[in-house]
């Protein structure tokens, strides 16, 4: 039977499971990446894990997430992530040398290889034919180790893409197209397989726009195939002996289709406070804005901001606004300055940031209060800037450029017939000087454990009985930046669970993390898509470590779900989601013989002793979870068997 792209990349490196769609497969990883917001975690636990080296083809451990160094945690921990990395045979990227997904795309992207990474965005390497696919710092470390990483067997959405883009349209208007379509949970369990004659007019910079923000539609990840546009990225970074051609087999059936034809698509623009709040620039014009920020690792790529100094050229920026521009790597940056875009920028009264993620993850450039700040980055949710009570609008450099100078939301027609046209080298320069290889094996520096490296917490085993109340109610769609928010002063405490645990659900009840400690057990009720955003295990390990139980929710996001299980945290699901509406914050609930019920299978009731009445929920875990909760998590069944 003709097989889809995914299929066939799956097919190479499937290690456990059968692919039937939902079904738990394992896969071998290829390679992995992580970085100074989930690299810290990622590095205690395989280090706990026992494992001397990485037995992957390539690790890198990435700084760019935790670059404002205020205090000395974010330079001590990179300082562990160096020597760590050193010794257990990781490439280390020092900080200035760039975001991680476009430098891994620059350098080590290779069609047809799976990578794993503890980041969500990871997917912007299916730009290139790889099955890039992002998971919590555990799961990676697991894969570094040499096991294969688990999930459900996706479904496959062809997604056809016909027709070109029209003028000052671009491909984050179409990757907000695709958001406006399917919302922020219409691709959950689905890779997004893109096919169609449009590809070809697609260079790999602009498929990773569209791979980038395939995340925020709840998909695993995208796949694009591996074309002549992808040999060309590949010539411009001198790896052609990386490159092979890879498609879809003629004739593969998908297990669903959506088509979207590109010349249909204007510029576009979420709204504040969700990505899938998309309307035509056009409608949303004469907004007044306070920032304007261009980079991320979703539009910080030489065409990017190649484009956006070529329309801020010979203007200024209104006086009321702040413009940022951020590089997503050295090399951007270099080519930048060597063609003078840099001084257009800086004529223009742009402040240049580091090739860094910065002001996407709410690190530095938080706008004013109450203030609207207009974004080229991926997600837009409440007190993602860094300011709570600040607004968000993500868009292309394109609109964000023309918006920059006309001091409010424009559309970038509104410039003229015909966008600049920015000519691609030959070559791109190439220097990884700052890429530091590891030692040999059995030669690795002592690792540096600065103060801000605490020991990693454990966890005993699931109790039999719980009684314990109900923390919070939530809405559907809470997102991991609820749970625990971004921002540079909590980011620093990344790699110290006891200090991070304070802000957990910080924006939504200040003191939960006190009130979750008095009460020594705890659940969430929350609704469909539970943990959606980030990968960031954080949002599942600093509750489990505050003695939270479970959650209790409709549905839950692939990544969270699997944080959960990994730390011991039941993810149960509502048999009739009703039910969800009659149990409050404050009721108390019951389960008695929580052991024999999960390795019965899972599905049981739970009494909520507040109102007397009993409701249904099952386990979302596979067998392997549920075994893995029964232990107390991952590195307890790790320990447990090594013992």
């Amino acid at each position: 039977m003709p097989s889809t792209l995914t299929e066939r990349i799956i097919k190479d490196h499937l290690a456990a499971g059968e692919m039937t769609p939902g079904a738990e497969i394992g896969i071998r990883i290829d390679q992995t990446l992580v970085h100074d917001a989930t690299g810290q975690m990622a590095l205690l636990q395989f280090e706990a894990l026992g494992r001397p080296r990485v037995r992957t083809r390539r690790s890198v451990v990435y700084s760019d997430h935790n670059i404002l160094q205020v205090t000395s945690n974010n330079a001590d921990d990179h300082a562990f992530l160096r020597t760590a990395a050193s010794r257990f045979g990781m490439v280390y990227s020092k900080v200035g040398n760039g975001i991680c997904h476009q430098l891994n795309l620059e350098r080590f992207s290779a069609p047809g290889e799976t990578l794993l990474g503890a980041d969500s965005h990871t997917t912007t390497g299916g730009a290139a034919g790889a099955l890039a696919i992002g998971a919590g710092g555990l799961d990676v470390a697991v894969a570094m180790g040499g096991s294969p990483f688990f999930l459900p067997m996706p479904r496959v959405m062809g997604i056809t893409l016909t027709g070109s883009l029209r003028p000052w349209s671009t491909a984050k208007d179409a990757a907000l197209e695709i958001l406006r379509r399917l919302t922020v949970s219409g691709g959950r369990g689905h890779v997004l397989e893109f096919k169609g004659e449009a590809l070809k007019g697609l260079s790999l910079t602009q498929r990773a726009v569209i791979a980038n923000m395939s995340i925020e539609t709840g998909a695993v990840t995208a796949v694009f195939p591996s074309d002549e546009r992808t040999l060309e990225f590949f010539r411009l970074q001198g790896r052609e002996a990386d490159w092979k051609p890879l498609a879809a087999d003629p004739g593969a059936r998908y297990d669903s289709e959506l088509e979207i034809d590109l010349s249909s698509i204007e510029p576009l623009a979420a709204a504040p406070h969700s990505p899938d709040n998309v309307s035509p620039v056009r409608e949303l014009a004469g907004a007044r804005i306070d920032q304007v920020a261009i980079g991320s690792c979703t539009n910080s790529s030489f065409q990017d901001l190649m484009t956006a100094a070529a329309i801020l050229r010979g203007k200024t920026c209104a006086p009321h606004v702040s413009l940022i521009v951020a590089p997503g790597s050295r090399q951007v940056y270099w080519e930048l300055a060597s063609r003078g875009a840099l001084a257009d920028l800086l004529a223009a009264g742009a402040r240049i940031m580091e090739a860094a993620c910065g002001f996407c993850n709410g690190v530095g450039q938080a706008p004013p209060s109450l203030g609207t700040s207009l974004r080229t980055s991926n997600r837009n949710f409440p007190g993602r800037t860094g300011t709570p009570s600040a607004g968000a609008y993500l868009v292309s450099p394109e609109t964000a450029a023309a918006s920059a100078a006309a001091g409010e939301l424009t559309d970038p027609r509104s410039l003229g017939a015909e966008p600049p046209v920015i000519a691609l080298p030959e070559r791109f320069r190439i220097d990884d000087s700052m890429f530091i290889l590891p030692a040999p094996a059995g030669e690795g520096p002592e690792i540096i454990r600065g103060p801000s490296i605490a020991p990693l917490p454990l966890f005993g085993p699931v109790p039999d009985s719980v009684e314990a109340p109900v923390m919070l109610a939530l809405a559907d769609n809470v997102t991991t930046d609820d749970i625990l928010p971004a921002g540079a002063h909590i980011l620093a405490l990344r790699a110290n669970i006891p200090a991070i645990s304070r802000y957990i659900f910080s924006n939504i009840e200040p003191d939960f993390h006190l009130r979750q400690r008095e009460a020594g057990a705890g659940f969430i009720v929350g609704g469909a898509n539970y943990g959606q955003g980030s990968s960031r295990e954080h949002a599942a390990l600093a509750p489990r470590y505050l003695g939270l139980t479970g959650v209790i929710a409709e549905s839950f996001a692939r990544i969270h779900q699997a944080n959960l299980c990994n730390f011991g945290l039941l993810p149960l699901v509502f048999v009739n989601p009703a039910d969800r509406a009659w149990i409050l914050k404050g009721h108390t609930l019951k389960i008695s013989g929580l052991r024999a019920k999960l390795a019965a299978g899972g599905h049981f009731a739970i009494l909520d002793e507040t109102v007397g009445r009993e409701f249904e929920v099952r386990a979302d875990a596979s067998p392997r979870q549920r075994e893995m909760l029964l232990a107390g998590g991952l590195l307890a069944q790790a320990g447990a068997s090594a013992a």
